[in-house]
C-alpha cells in the first residue's frame, strides 16, 4: 500500500490532485480556528474547556464542523447545512414529481438538483446560524456549563446581522470548496471535508482520555477500535449480488444482449444517514425543554423534568437507547425504502430484456427484489444501532469516560469515505497500470 502510495505521487497528474485536496483541507482547518466578528475568542475558550459535547445533536454538529462550532468561528456551521439540505432534496425527490422528473433526466437533471441544494443549503445556514446566536446569547445552555459567561463582546442587531452574514458566507465557502476537491482533487469533495472534521477530533478525544483513564484504558480503546473498524470494512463492502441474465435480441443486423451481470444490495444501503436522522429526531425534545426552561429557583414542569431525565445528558438512559435503537430501525427501513424502489428496477430490466434466472420478468422479479432487500436490510438497521450504541455501552465496560471517538456516526464515516476515496485513487492508478491500494 505504502508502495503504491509512493507511486501515485509519482504520477504528475495524480500527484497535482492529491496536493491539490490537501490545500483545500488545510485551508478548510484554518477557517475553522477564525472566529467570528463580535465574538471574545478568550472567553469562548474558556467555555469550549468545560462543555459537555459527549452525545446529543450538539456533538454531532460540534464533530460535523470539526470543533468549529464551539469555537464560534466562521466555519461553525459546518457541512451540517448541506447534509440536511441534500437529505431533504432527496426525500422530495419521492413526493415532488418535478423533482422525480428531473432526477431521470441524467447529467442535466442532476445540475439542476445541485443548484436546488445549493439554495436550500443557504436558506439553512441563515436560520441556523441565527439559532446558534441565540444560544450563544445564553452560552450556559449551548456549552452546558453553568460557570459560561456572556461570550458576546456586543450583542446589538447589526453586530447580530454581520454575525449571521459572517457563517452563511463560511457554509458557503466550504460548499465552494467541497466542489472544487470534487472537479479537481481526488473527488467526493463534501464527503472528503467531513472525514477532516471527524478525524482532526480523533487525536483529541484519545489524549483526553490517555489523561484521564492512563495507558491502560488508552491501549484497550486503541484494539477496541481497530476491530470496530474491521467490522465496519467487513459489512460496509458486503453485498449480496443479484445475477442478472441479458437476452440476445437483433436491433438491425446488430446482435444485442446475451451478457451476465449482477445487481449488488449492499448490507447498509442506508449509509450513515438514519444515525443523522435518529440523533436530531431524539433531540428535539430536549431543545423544546431548554426553552421552557423556568428561571432559577423556579420548578420546572413535570413534562420537562422527563425530559431532561431520560434524554438529557449523555444520553445513558434506557429509555434513551431504546428510542434511538427504534428510530435508528425506522429510518434504515424508511431511507432504503425510498432509494431503491424494485418495481423500477424491475420494469426496466424487462424493457432491456433482462430476467433474473428462475424469476419471471415484471412482478414476480419486483417481488423478488423487494424480499431480498428486507432481508439484508434487517441485519444492516442491526448493525448500525450497535455501532450507534458502541458510545454508550462499550464506554461504561472500559471506563473511558465520554470521549470514545471509535462508534457512533465517526467511525462509520471515517471508513466509508476513507473506502470510497480509495477505490477512485485505485481506479486512477489501474488507468496507468499501476498497482492500487486495495487488492
Amino acid at each position: 500500500m505504502l508502495s503504491a502510495f509512493g507511486r501515485a505521487f509519482k504520477t504528475p497528474d495524480l500527484r497535482r490532485k492529491l496536493l491539490f485536496t490537501l490545500g483545500i483541507i488545510t485551508l478548510y482547518r484554518l477557517g475553522t480556528h477564525i472566529p467570528v466578528p463580535g465574538v471574545s475568542y478568550t472567553l469562548v475558550q474558556q467555555c469550549v474547556e468545560g462543555a459537555d459535547t459527549s452525545s446529543g445533536f450538539l456533538g454531532l454538529a460540534n464533530l460535523f464542523s470539526g470543533g468549529a462550532m464551539l469555537n464560534i468561528s466562521i466555519f461553525a456551521l459546518g457541512i451540517m447545512p448541506y447534509i440536511t439540505a441534500s437529505i431533504i432534496v432527496q426525500l422530495l425527490t419521492v413526493v415532488i414529481p418535478r423533482f422525480e422528473a428531473l432526477k431521470k433526466e441524467g447529467q442535466a437533471g442532476q445540475a439542476k438538483m445541485t443548484q436546488y441544494t445549493r439554495y436550500l443549503t443557504i436558506a439553512l445556514a441563515v436560520l441556523q446560524s441565527a439559532t446558534l446566536i441565540t444560544f450563544a446569547r445564553n452560552p450556559s445552555q449551548l456549552f452546558g456549563n453553568p460557570g459560561c459567561t456572556n461570550i458576546l463582546v456586543d450583542d446589538s442587531l447589526v453586530t447580530i446581522l454581520i454575525m449571521v452574514l459572517t457563517m452563511t458566507a463560511g457554509t458557503g465557502l466550504i460548499m465552494w470548496l467541497g466542489e472544487l476537491v470534487t472537479d479537481k482533487g481526488v473527488g467526493n469533495g463534501m464527503s472528503i471535508l467531513i472525514f477532516t472534521s471527524i478525524a482532526a477530533y480523533f487525536p483529541t478525544s484519545l489524549n483526553q482520555i490517555r489523561q484521564s483513564d492512563g495507558w491502560d484504558v488508552f491501549l484497550a480503546v486503541i484494539a477496541v477500535g481497530f476491530l470496530i473498524i474491521a467490522l465496519v470494512v467487513f459489512v460496509e463492502q458486503s453485498q449480496r449480488r443479484i445475477p442478472v441474465q441479458y437476452a440476445k435480441r437483433m436491433v438491425g443486423r446488430q446482435m444485442y444482449g446475451g451478457t451476465s451481470t449482477y445487481i449488488p444490495l449492499k448490507v447498509n444501503m442506508a449509509g450513515v444517514i438514519p444515525v443523522i436522522f435518529a440523533s436530531s429526531l431524539i433531540m428535539l425534545p430536549v431543545m423544546i425543554a431548554q426553552f421552557n426552561t423556568p428561571a432559577l429557583g423556579v420548578d420546572p414542569p413535570t413534562w420537562v423534568r422527563l425530559v431532561n431525565e431520560y434524554f438529557g445528558g449523555s444520553g445513558s438512559h434506557p429509555v434513551y437507547m431504546i428510542s434511538f435503537v427504534a428510530l435508528i430501525l425506522f429510518f434504515t427501513f424508511f431511507y432504503v425504502s425510498i432509494t431503491f424502489n424494485p418495481t423500477e428496477v424491475a420494469d426496466n430490466m424487462k424493457r432491456y430484456g433482462g430476467f433474473i434466472p428462475g424469476i419471471r420478468a415484471g412482478r414476480p422479479t419486483a417481488q423478488y427484489l423487494s424480499y431480498v432487500l428486507n432481508r439484508i436490510t434487517v441485519p444492516g438497521a442491526i448493525y448500525l444501532a450497535l455501532i450507534s450504541l458502541i458510545p454508550l455501552i462499550a464506554l461504561r465496560l472500559i471506563n473511558a469516560d465520554q470521549n470514545f471517538p471509535f462508534g457512533g456516526t465517526s467511525i462509520l464515516i471515517i471508513v466509508g469515505v476513507g473506502l470510497e476515496t480509495l477505490k477512485q485513487i485505485e481506479s486512477q492508478l489501474q488507468q496507468r497500470h499501476y498497482e492500487g491500494f486495495l487488492r
